[in-house]
């Protein structure tokens, strides 16, 4: 499955109804610490957001959930990767993408068949409190060297002049939340995002 250069992040559904009629082809639900009912509910929600609007969803964390809806696509990071049941997620077909900061990281991800690898921070970011520095460019291009055919996401402090450059040094997608959450106009930053990926 080709996935779409343009990869926001979102916290729950209400996000996705004002982003998905803009044109939004991929998108995360990234529901942080609700209840097993209430990311049911998010889910199941955003599935059927997504299925009207022609937009594939990926499932963050909750992959029992995504397994229930019926959804075909989880992201993991790898703390999530010690409790999940990846062989139950492939018996449903469902397709997992893993969060990656460093070699070792990278090599888990490799040796799990991830179908996708996103790699970050590429630069600074707000999002949350990490370990891990920017890891720039250079490493985006020795990441895609590694990771061959499957694509691979770079993530942290994105900005649409910014992903041209992650574009250059071989990123196939690029993510972002803030950027657009944070906007005082989210609507517009999604549309300039769309024409600046397309």
């Amino acid at each position: 499955m080709k996935l779409d250069r343009f990869y926001p992040i979102f916290e729950d559904s209400a996000w996705l109804r004002r982003m998905l009629p803009l044109g939004v082809k991929l998108v995360q639900l990234r529901a942080k610490d609700v209840s097993e009912a209430v990311a049911m509910r998010e889910v199941i929600a955003a599935r059927d957001l997504c299925a009207r609007h022609g937009a594939q969803l990926i499932v963050n964390d909750y992959w029992q959930a995504a397994i229930d809806a019926g959804c075909d696509y989880v992201h993991l990071g790898q703390e999530d990767l010690d409790t999940a049941d990846l062989p139950a997620l492939r018996r449903h077909g469902i397709r997992v993408g893993i969060s990656t900061h460093d070699h070792a990281e990278l090599d888990r991800a490799l040796s799990l068949d991830a179908d996708y690898v996103a790699l970050g921070p590429v630069y600074p970011t707000i999002l949350k409190k990490m370990k891990w520095h920017e890891q720039g460019l250079d490493r985006v291009s020795e990441w895609k060297r590694l990771v061959g055919a499957r694509p691979l996401i770079a993530i942290g402090g994105m900005s649409v002049d910014r992903a041209a450059k992650a574009f250059s040094a071989g990123a196939d997608v690029v993510s972002v939340v803030t950027d657009i959450t944070l906007n005082a106009d989210p609507e517009a930053r999604a549309r300039e995002w769309i024409e600046a990926t397309r």
